[in-house]
C-alpha cells in the first residue's frame, strides 16, 4: 500500500500533461509503426526511460529506436531532418529554433537544472567575467551554454565581439579548456560535473537564472498526426521521472554507467538536476521571454522576428490553456 499512492501521483501528473494535448485530438490514431527518440547524459531521465524499456512496452507494435544525442544544437538538427520524433533540447535552444523557422513545438519538461555554467581551469587567473575580455572562450552555437555564455557577457557589461568564442561540441570545449588551448567554457552536465572532478576546474561564473530547463519537443505536423502517441510517450516519461525520484543511488549509478563517468561526477550533476516539476509553467514563459532581448540583439533570430510570439507559439495551445488555469 505505501506504493499506491505515489503511483496515483505520478498517473495524475501525467494524466494532467496529457489532457492539455487534446484539443489537437480528434479521432483514434494509429500507432506508427516506428518512434525515433533522443537519449543523452545531459537528460538523465532518458537514460531510464531507454534502460527500462517504458515506452516500447506502452507501444509494443511500434519499433522504437533511440539516438545518442551530443547537445541542444544536435537534437534539434535531428529533430527538424526527420532523424527524430521527439527532441530533447534546453528551452531557450528550442526557442531559438522555431523563432529561426523550424515548425516545433515543446510538450514536456524532463528536468530544470543548473547545468550550464562558465568554466576555467583550476589554476586560472581570472575571477570575473570582466577579466575574460579579449580571451578565448569555448561554446556550442544554439545551446544553451552558448546563451547562458551571451547573457553573462552582457550582464557584465560586455558585448560578443568583447571575446573570442570558440565553437566547439560540449566533450571537446571540456578538452580545449584542459588543454589550455582556451582561457574557459561554457560547461554543460555531465562534462562541466567531470572536469570539475577530474581536473578540479572551477566555476567561475553561476547564474540558475540564466539556466533555461530542459524540454521534449515534437514538429507541429507531428503533433497533428500523433497526439495519442505523444501522450504515451509523455506517460512513459513520468515512469522514468517517477523511478529516478524514488531510485536516486540507482539513478547515479545508471547515469555513471550510460555515461562513461565516475559515480561521484554522476551525483554532482544529480544534485543539480530538479526533476519535481514536468508541467511548464507561467514562470516558465515568463523566464524565456526574460532571455528574449539578447536574441534580438545578438542577431540570433532572423530579423523582425517577435519572440515573445515565437515563445507563446511553441508551447502547445492546449499545454498554454493547463498554464493559464494554473
Amino acid at each position: 500500500m505505501t506504493s499506491f499512492f505515489p503511483r496515483i501521483k505520478t498517473l495524475l501528473a501525467a494524466s494532467a500533461i496529457a489532457l492539455s494535448l487534446q484539443p489537437i485530438a480528434h479521432a483514434a490514431e494509429i500507432a506508427p509503426a516506428e518512434v525515433h527518440l533522443d537519449y543523452a547524459y545531459y537528460s538523465p531521465v532518458s537514460l531510464v526511460l531507454k534502460n527500462f524499456g517504458f515506452l516500447e512496452k506502452a507501444l509494443p507494435n511500434t519499433k522504437v529506436s533511440w539516438v545518442l544525442s551530443q547537445g541542444s544544437n544536435r537534437s534539434l538538427e535531428y529533430l527538424n531532418s526527420g532523424g527524430v520524433d521527439f527532441a530533447s533540447s534546453a528551452s531557450l535552444a528550442a526557442v531559438l529554433s522555431r523563432a529561426n523557422g523550424s515548425p516545433i513545438k515543446s510538450v514536456y519538461v524532463y528536468s530544470r537544472a543548473e547545468w550550464t555554467a562558465l568554466v576555467v581551469r583550476k589554476d586560472s587567473p581570472y575571477q570575473s567575467i570582466a577579466d575574460l575580455k579579449g580571451k578565448k572562450i569555448a561554446a556550442t552555437k544554439g545551446t544553451d551554454p552558448y546563451l547562458f555564455t551571451l547573457r553573462s557577457l552582457q550582464q557584465a557589461g560586455l558585448k560578443k565581439d568583447d571575446v573570442e568564442l570558440v565553437h566547439l561540441q560540449h566533450p571537446d570545449g571540456r578538452t580545449a579548456l584542459e588543454k589550455g588551448d582556451v582561457d574557459a567554457w561554457a560547461g554543460l552536465d555531465p562534462h562541466m560535473a567531470a572536469s570539475q572532478v577530474q581536473a578540479g576546474s572551477r566555476l567561475l561564473y553561476r547564474n540558475p537564472a540564466f539556466n533555461s530547463y530542459g524540454v521534449i519537443s515534437v514538429t507541429e505536423q507531428y503533433a497533428k498526426e500523433h497526439p495519442q502517441t505523444i501522450e504515451t510517450v509523455i506517460k512513459a516519461y513520468e515512469q522514468a521521472r517517477d523511478w529516478a525520484l524514488k531510485n536516486p543511488d540507482a539513478f547515479a549509478a545508471l547515469l555513471a554507467k550510460e555515461s562513461g563517468l565516475p559515480l561521484d561526477v554522476a551525483k554532482l550533476q544529480l544534485s543539480r538536476t530538479d526533476l519535481n516539476s514536468p508541467q511548464l509553467t507561467t514562470n516558465d514563459v515568463s523566464a524565456s521571454k526574460a532571455a528574449a532581448p539578447i536574441l534580438v540583439s545578438e542577431e540570433l533570430v532572423r530579423r523582425g522576428v517577435n519572440v515573445d510570439q515565437v515563445i507563446d507559439q511553441l508551447l502547445d495551445s492546449g499545454v498554454q490553456q493547463a498554464v493559464a488555469r494554473q
